[in-house]
């Protein structure tokens, strides 16, 4: 990866939403090679899609949980049929598998304390293998940032 197609990352990162001529001014460089250099960036997996930043409160779910999992047995097995469930909840916006005390760390999003609640007792307490949950609240967000600094 050289500087222009770094430039070119840095650009869709702050907007995703520019045109391939906006993208091509901003990063110097012609329509055609411009589109060429994206394309092959999604090609290779470095750009793996193009997403909306979304107020998580305006839709509804104001609360920001972070929950530490500790496996049981946490064999090849059970960590895969935990991290297979993980996959299918809406609620999980992120799951990390994590050195230390805990197994896994999720980034849980949810309506209120009683829908958060309802989610621990149907999805996560419910799979076989789990030895602890810890659940952390986070009161708000001071940073946000998705723009790597590359």
């Amino acid at each position: 990866m050289d500087d222009i197609d770094k430039r070119i990352l840095s650009e869709l990162q702050s907007n995703a939403r520019l045109s391939n001529q906006e993208l091509a001014d901003r990063v110097s460089l012609s329509p055609s090679p411009c589109l060429r250099r994206v394309r092959a960036l999604e090609k290779r997996g470095i750009i793996n899609g193009y997403h909306a930043s979304v107020d998580q409160e305006a839709c509804g779910l104001p609360i920001t949980v972070f929950v530490l999992v500790k496996l049981e047995k946490p064999t090849q097995e059970q960590m895969r049929h935990f991290e297979q469930h993980v996959a299918q909840l809406d609620e999980v916006l992120e799951c990390f598998l994590m050195t230390g005390n805990h197994d896994y760390l999720l980034h849980v999003v949810s309506g209120s304390l009683k829908t958060y609640e309802q989610f621990i007792r149907r999805e996560l307490t419910r799979l076989p293998n789990i030895a602890a949950i810890e659940s952390s609240f986070a009161f708000g967000q001071v940073k946000r940032k998705t723009k790597l600094p590359i």
